[in-house]
């Protein structure tokens, strides 16, 4: 298989990813919410700040899915590299509230750096140009 196909397959999953995890805080938060890693959570309604995250969540994925489906790869290596730092900072409000660190190891940093590696790879796949073949420069008559 080849290393475009094996980061198209690696980005689809993201997005998929992405995508269900989010539509999962906007569709039933309180029950979604627990798997975020944080060891409490706020008295009340407190359903509209966990939507926040999931509408986070689907916008993320949608730009990634664009990006995917017309075609601009590189500008999805990049966009895989700055999204992963939405994980990034997952793991380290999971971190500073004291909540699980498996969560935060296990989930967000794991995440993060699979996107991060997803990508390079993309960069370094979008990164090798092929060389137009050299045309001779006509000859005088």
């Amino acid at each position: 298989m080849s290393l475009k196909k094996i980061n198209t397959v690696l980005a689809a999953a993201f997005i998929f990813f992405i995508l269900w995890f989010g539509t999962e805080y906007i569709l039933s938060p309180e029950t979604t919410a627990p798997g975020y890693g944080l060891p409490s959570w706020p008295s009340g309604d407190g359903d509209g700040f966990l939507i926040v995250k999931g509408i986070r969540d689907v916008v993320l994925a949608l730009v990634l899915g664009i990006l995917l489906v017309t075609g601009h790869r590189r500008a999805l290596g990049w966009a895989l590299l700055v999204e992963a730092l939405a994980a990034y900072g997952d793991m380290t409000n999971v971190l500073a509230h004291h909540g699980s660190v498996a969560t935060a190891l296990g989930v967000h940093c794991l995440t993060a750096t699979l996107m991060v590696v997803n990508g390079l790879l993309i960069m370094r796949e979008t990164g090798k140009v092929a060389a137009a073949p050299a045309t001779p420069a006509p000859q005088p008559a």
